[in-house]
């Protein structure tokens, strides 16, 4: 069973750093990236990322300083650097030794520059979304540059099932019709004004609270995931399908 989250624009660059941190899988590939970004001007990556100039100038100095070979000293492992809401319901800073090594083996990371992380890969700071445009080579955009690595990667690694607690942007990297694992696709629902809707903020968090609930209970049965209860969520067994089981929750005040 894997677990597969999206990264976060936001990153703990100060985060602690652990002596059993390892390699990115895919570096080479990651290189490659960097060579293209490295094209850039300031104003061409505030246009390509459509982010502030300020913004730009410090991913402009994130490019330029990206350097192998990857060491503690130079980079921070995944899971502690990002610090979006996914991550703040995921808490991984108070995880047990044991939970952490459950995370290292079942929680994998997709990311635009790296392609998939494991929770201990080193990364250094980066900003790059998947859903990006940047040609490199024979293809044009990341998800054509990833799919086939990554839909190869995960078959080599799972063959049961994969739970899918990604954005959609990330997500849909996958070829999931390649894929030899199930994919089992929570989705967290709020009432809202008397009606059920996915409320971004909320969605994110749950996500991360998932991941958090899977790591501490070891969960490795489909089933068992529907136990999910944190944060006031619980199971719909009439609004979920067997791929998509979806959560909710009655209006917060």
């Amino acid at each position: 069973m894997k677990i597969f989250l999206s990264p976060s624009k936001t990153m703990n660059l100060n985060c602690l750093t652990l002596p059993t941190a390892q390699q990115p899988r895919f570096l080479e590939q990651s290189h490659s990236l960097i060579n293209e970004l490295r094209k850039l001007s300031v104003d061409d990556i505030a246009e390509f990322m459509n982010i502030s100039d300020k913004l730009a100038n410090a991913v402009h100095d994130y490019i330029d300083n990206w350097k192998l070979p990857f060491t503690n000293l130079n980079a921070k492992p995944a899971l502690f650097t990002f610090s979006g809401d996914v991550y703040e319901g995921l808490d991984a800073q108070k995880f047990s030794e044991t939970e952490l090594a459950y995370a290292q083996q079942n929680i994998r990371i997709l990311s635009g520059l790296y392609g998939i992380l494991r929770p201990l890969d080193l990364i250094q700071p980066y900003r790059l979304e998947m859903g990006k445009k940047l040609s490199t080579g024979k293809v044009d955009n990341l998800y054509k540059f990833w799919g086939n690595i990554l839909t190869e990667s995960i078959n080599e690694e799972c063959r049961d099932f994969v739970i899918n607690l990604a954005s959609r942007e990330y997500f849909k990297v996958i070829r999931t019709k390649e894929l030899k694992p199930k994919v089992i696709t929570p989705v967290f629902k709020d009432t809202s004004k008397g009606k059920l809707k996915i409320i971004s903020f909320y969605a994110k968090r749950a996500r991360g609270l998932m991941a958090r609930y899977i790591v501490e209970n070891r969960i490795d049965d489909i089933e068992a995931i529907k136990g999910f209860n944190k944060a006031g969520y619980k199971f719909s067994e009439e609004l979920s399908k067997e791929n998509e089981f979806i959560f909710t929750r009655p209006e917060q005040k």
